[in-house]
């Protein structure tokens, strides 16, 4: 089953399928567009590197590596490790990648899928619908293994048909894994399989030329006898020498294979481990580099019959998944399931490796980030694997991890694992960017130890003080691990609170102890909501800090309990001035400085909102019935809070008005939410993934109208992808921030609230003052003479006759003036301006909407340009518009112009006056409504001021 399809038919039909699959729904929030992902480097399929050298170029040939990201793939260039490409989201994951030229080939699901500058062109598919594992392109042809291994199907795709040309059956009992075409071997291919042995087959025939079986592959020609138990191919690699490839078992075992003489040449064997990966040097040093499932590369010296040369352990903190030598240099690149592609220079046979080059990422689902600077363009991420990373959310490049001392040459001293150096993992940070180029900016707290770390990001290290909360308090007195932390806005203090429910707090530069605050005991109403016995008394004494604070002015400090009490500290004096007690227990806390506005999580769902110059609740938002609340962010602006719970549905909530406003839910639990300072992007971290991903914020891209919404009204949606898929989508992306699913703007305001309401124009008090002052103002612009033109002197001066010699001046024309004519008063006479014609039609609606439009000036020509009959029908109208009570200002604005410009025909005329008498009967009538409503109105006003 073949798909080609046009380029424009194959963008369309692979979002159709993206949209057909559970976890890629085409819904998005209103308020929240998926934008981008950071920190993806690779997973656990195997990288492909290409080579590619140029005429003249003096920097060697260019490396390509190619990486797996789970549903895309990324292209990488080797000499600084940028981002190239990288490839659209498929519906499976992706099993393999294959380059061939500027085509990469990769395997998701049933399908093979060709890009190009990573756009997809073409696509095979198995006719057999099971999925495939392995892909290799041979020549004109594209092989491919099943997921089960029991069939090899060829494609061939040098042609525009691409048909399926060949499917192979394997023999029951042989599972194949991997395919290896061996150099200078002519259609033909090895294939290893999961019992331990290989069959080199003739693809054009379709016949099994040989099997090796798992006994010769494992042991030397002298001990064929000795039986071994089976272990699965891992590693199948082509070594420089012709006939001879490298072969690596699940055991830990390495052959050197020849497969023209069916013997094996050599056997090594790594501990700790299965082999993952083999790669032999090509620039003339016969080395064999092989990585395990342990994360360590041994290299091996062939001509010294397989002796070890060096190992590096902890190469990569989890198991190697691609090992290559770049050809004709002395690097090796390795890339790991701990998503980082590492480059390792041998400067000579006999030296240490050293890393070169390197790109990583969290190797484990990072649990808390938070946003670093003012600028929104950094983030602070922690992770369980026990690293403090800092990533540019602007280029993934300037992204790294914070260092923590010489680690590695502690375990390589000590004997001991890298990772097991490391500090605990992080459980809360806290960061002030003010002095960070003076000394350490940021806090954090590890899992179950009582002292609290600094770190300066401007060093990308760890800071030179350890803040420990045991040595502060007294050696009789309990002391508890570190829960919190938190540095004040001004960055010169750091605060830290601990399960025992003490506060101390130490100078950032000096590192000294300044103050200590105690919670003191448990509060009687606590205690009466808990209903503790007289054991449990004892342990209420000690009450866990679960949350910290400092207001923007260090007046306060703030601190949430386990027990369900929020603390408040005089900064100074260190005593504690209030307790508001909750009705449950508070989990976490989050201060909005500038607003004064404390969220404090609790466990009922309910994240309650307390004033901190006030010290009330002043709001209640009920996150759901189904799961706890994780984490929780302000808006920069402290307009929104957005809430993330247990259920994987990030809430957003209006403060103003207490209201559900945006809701979605994600394909995994979102751990940790991050808002950023300049609110153009919401970050999460995920259960079940190690980026970081951001949203981007419509409201600052296009008008979303906001309306309350329920918990059914909750959107499904997947998480971004890598940044720099095509054209077309990025286009896409843009739409989506766009109005193109604008809701009906359901708090339009009517014209006229109430009919027995005075309502205005809504327009500039500005415009009806120019109107009523139109003259003066007319006159003031007034230039004091029209500007005259320069005289030019004649080319030739005429001259008089005689015998003197004068010039001829002449005498200035009068200007004629411009004489009326009767023709030009005539046709005057017949126009009728659009005021007029709309007066004729009594379309009292249209009349004031028109003259709302018209400039001021414009206003007051149209008026002077009244007849007798426009100005007998313009009063009217003006009565008309009294009694409705619309655009009362404008109605005030146009009698007092018409009054002042026609007040001598109006007296003269019997009928006008008798309109106008009319007219000043409704406007006494209404002026002493308006009086009244607002008499009545201060007169309410000045009693609610009395009562406060």
């Amino acid at each position: 089953m073949i798909e080609a399809r046009p380029r424009k038919r194959i963008r369309s039909s692979t979002k159709r399928k993206r949209a057909a699959s559970p976890t890629h729904l085409p819904r998005v929030p209103i308020l929240f567009a998926p934008f981008r992902a950071l920190g993806l480097i690779t997973n656990h399929i195997p990288f492909y590197i290409q080579t590619r050298s140029y005429k003249d170029a003096t920097d060697g040939p260019r490396i390509h590596i190619l990486t797996c990201l789970g549903r895309s793939w990324a292209l990488w260039e080797g000499g600084k490790m940028g981002l190239l490409f990288v490839g659209p989201e498929v519906q499976d994951p992706i099993s393999c990648l294959v380059m061939d030229g500027d085509a990469v080939w990769a395997a998701s699901g049933v399908h093979v899928i060709k890009y190009l500058r990573g756009k997809e062109v073409s696509r095979v598919s198995n006719p057999l619908q099971t999925p495939l594992a392995f892909v290799i392109r041979f020549g004109t042809q594209l092989l491919a293994l099943t997921e089960d291994g029991a069939r090899m199907l060829i494609w061939e795709v040098s042609t525009n048909e691409q048909a399926l040309s060949t499917t192979i059956q394997f023999d029951i009992g042989f599972t194949a894994t991997s395919i290896l075409h061996p150099a200078t071997y002519l259609n033909k291919v090895l294939i290893a399989s999961k019992e331990g042995d290989m069959q080199l087959w003739n693809i054009r025939t379709q016949t099994c030329i040989h099997k090796f079986s798992n006994s010769l592959l494992r042991t030397l020609p002298s001990q064929q006898h000795m039986n071994s138990l089976s272990s699965p191919i891992t590693a199948l690699t082509q070594s420089p020498a012709i006939d001879v490839v490298g072969v690596g078992f699940m055991s830990g075992e390495i052959s050197v294979y020849d497969v023209h003489a069916d013997e094996r040449l050599m056997r090594m064997y790594m501990d700790n481990g299965g082999i993952k990966a083999l790669s032999f040097r090509s620039d003339g040093h016969p080395i064999l580099a092989s990585a395990s499932s342990s994360g360590h590369i041994a290299l091996w010296d062939l001509d010294s019959g397989g002796r070890l040369l060096h190992l590096i352990r902890g190469a990569h903190d989890g198991a190697v998944s691609a090992l290559e030598w770049v050809p004709g240099q002395p690097v090796l690149i390795s890339s790991g399931e701990d998503n980082s592609v590492k480059q390792w220079l041998y400067e000579s046979p006999t030296a240490v490796p050293r890393l070169l080059k390197f790109r990583s990422g969290h190797h484990a689902p990072p649990h808390l980030i938070r946003f670093y600077g003012e600028d929104g363009k950094q983030l602070l991420s922690a992770s369980a694997d026990r690293t403090l990373r800092y990533i540019s959310v602007v280029r993934d490049s300037r992204s790294y991890e914070m260092s923590q001392g010489s680690l590695a040459r502690k375990a390589t001293t000590l004997s001991k694992p890298l990772t097991s150096l490391k500090f605990p993992p992080i459980t809360s940070i806290s960061c002030s960017s003010t002095r960070s180029k003076d000394w350490d900016d940021v806090l954090t707290a590890h899992a179950d130890e009582m002292c609290v770390r600094s770190w300066t990001v401007l060093n990308k290290r760890v800071g030179k003080h350890t803040f420990n909360s045991a040595e502060s308090s007294k050696r009789k007195s309990p002391s508890g691990v570190v829960k919190c932390v938190c540095v004040t806005a001004c960055g010169n203090f750091g605060l830290a609170g601990s399960s025992t429910g003490e506060i101390h707090m130490w100078n950032m530069q000096s590192g000294l102890k300044r103050k200590s605050f105690k919670v003191g005991p448990c509060p009687q109403a606590v205690i009466d909501r808990l209903e503790l016995s007289s054991m449990t008394k004892s342990k209420a004494s000690q009450r866990s800090i679960t949350g910290l604070a400092s207001d923007a002015l260090n007046r306060a400090v703030i601190a949430a309990t386990s027990d369900g009490t929020v603390n408040f500290f005089d900064f100074h004096t260190c005593t504690l001035d209030q307790v508001i007690v909750l009705p449950t227990p508070a989990s976490s806390m989050m201060l909005q400085r500038d607003s004064g506005l404390l969220a404090v999580a609790c466990d009922d769902m309910v994240v309650r909102i307390i004033d901190i110059e006030t010290r009330r609740v002043v709001r209640e938002l009920a996150c759901g019935v189904h799961g706890r609340i994780l984490d929780i962010a302000f808006s920069s602006d402290s307009r929104w809070i957005v809430v993330t719970s247990l259920d994987s549905v990030i809430r957003t909530f209006d403060i103003p008005t207490g209201q559900l406003i945006n809701a979605f839910r994600t394909p995994s639990v979102a751990t940790s939410i991050a808002f950023s300072p300049t609110n153009d992007f919401l970050a999460t971290a995920h259960v079940d993934s190690v980026g970081i991903f951001l949203w981007a914020n419509r409201s600052q891209y296009s008008e979303v109208a906001f309306r309350a919404i329920s918990e059914d009204d909750i959107a499904e949606v997947a998480l971004p992808s890598m940044q720099g898929s095509e054209e077309d989508e990025a286009l896409e992306a843009l739409e989506k921030l766009g109005v193109e699913d604008k809701p009906a703007d359901v708090f339009s305001t009517p014209s006229q609230l109430d009919g027995d309401l005075v309502t205005l124009t809504l327009l500039p008090r500005a415009r009806w003052q120019t109107l009523l002052n139109l003259e003066v103002i007319q006159q003031r612009n007034k230039p004091k003479e029209p500007p005259k033109k320069p005289e030019h002197a004649p080319f030739f001066l005429p001259t008089l006759p005689g015998v003197e010699h004068r010039f001829a001046i002449e005498e200035k024309k009068q200007e004629t003036q411009d004489k009326h004519t009767r023709r030009l008063d005539k046709i005057a006479a017949n126009s009728q301006s659009t005021l007029q014609k709309l007066l004729l039609l009594s379309a009292n609606d249209a009349l004031f909407d028109y003259i709302k439009s018209l400039s001021p000036a414009a206003i007051d020509l149209e008026l002077r340009l009244l007849a007798f009959n426009s100005l007998k029908q313009f009063l009217r109208a003006i009565k008309r518009r009294l009694q409705s009570h619309l655009d009362f200002e404008a109605v005030q604005a146009l009698q007092n112009v018409v009054l002042r410009i026609h007040a001598d025909v109006i007296i003269e005329n019997e009928d006008l006056r008798t309109e106008l008498e009319e007219l000043v009967k409704v406007q006494k009538k209404e002026s002493g409504r308006v009086l009244d409503l607002l008499a009545s109105s201060l007169g309410t006003l000045g009693f609610v001021r009395d009562i406060q």
